[in-house]
């Protein structure tokens, strides 16, 4: 594995030294453009089902454009692993895997916001879980697709999340996965993401419930609200939504607009 790894790495060296979290990275060309209106999310809406058009799409569609949406940007969410294709490299981020070394070895799209708490409360939800809403509800498949929601993580962090809420307990290191300062509390069933992304987290968190007539409680909101503002908006997270407006037809406007931002949290 530890010689599977550093291949990877010398991959990663040779591919990817030019892109970092901490210069704008190059942007990729855009899908040819579909006109279309946008319907507001608590409707349901036409889903796009090809790689070229322009609009929302569900879970299965949006993970087919997902990785020209961040193509230049392989950095995984929870602990900033560089990847290619979907092959982690442990020694890029220093991360030990806790449990299942396969699963981490591979990234996966994670929703932000879980899928269970975009559907749990829907009826679809509670006929047949979340494959019925899947299958049957056309407000789901838009929640569930929405490329706003939507980031690369190491599989294993991926799987420990669960549906957990995002949370801070401790400013200790941990090392739960090597290096990785991502926390799960599987007792308190909660997750300190670590701070690099903390500000993206709470951004997607607040647009996704805004957007989607989710109910949030005012503890957790008011965490979401002093996240956005103690962690402002990096370069890589305006290329990562200027890429889904172009992809999707709408990205986050609490990323290009501090005072809707503002509206949110007052």
């Amino acid at each position: 594995m530890r010689h599977f790894a550093l291949l990877i790495a010398s991959v990663l060296a040779g591919c990817h030294a030019a892109n970092t979290t901490s210069r704008s990275p190059s942007v990729t060309s855009s899908p040819t453009p579909v006109t279309a209106q946008e319907a507001p999310a608590s409707q349901a809406p036409a889903l796009v089902n090809n790689t070229r058009a322009v609009g929302h799409r569900d879970f299965a569609n949006a993970k087919k454009v997902l990785p020209q949406v961040f193509e230049g940007l392989e950095e995984d969410f929870y602990c900033g692993c560089r990847y290619v294709r979907t092959v982690v490299s442990f020694d890029s981020c220093g991360y030990t895997p806790r449990k299942n070394a396969l699963r981490a070895g591979r990234i996966e799209w994670e929703h932000v916001v879980p899928a269970w708490v975009l559907g749990h409360q829907r009826q679809c939800w509670q006929d047949g879980g979340r494959k019925n809403c899947t299958d049957t509800d056309p407000v789901f498949q838009k929640a569930e697709g929405d490329l706003n929601n939507l980031v690369p993580a190491v599989g294993e962090v991926n799987g420990d999340r669960n549906n957990f809420a995002y949370s801070a307990w401790t400013r200790e290191r941990s090392t739960m996965y090597g290096a990785c300062q991502t926390i799960v509390d599987f007792k308190g069933k909660r997750v300190q993401p670590r701070e690099e992304v903390r500000g993206r987290a709470a951004r997607i968190t607040l647009y996704m419930y805004q957007a989607y007539g989710l109910k949030m409680s005012a503890a957790d909101k008011k965490l979401m609200c002093a996240w956005a503002k103690t962690y402002p908006v990096d370069a890589w997270e305006r290329e990562r939504n200027a890429r889904i407006v172009r992809w999707q037809g709408s990205g986050n406007p609490l990323v290009t607009d501090a005072a809707k931002l503002k509206a949110v949290c007052s």
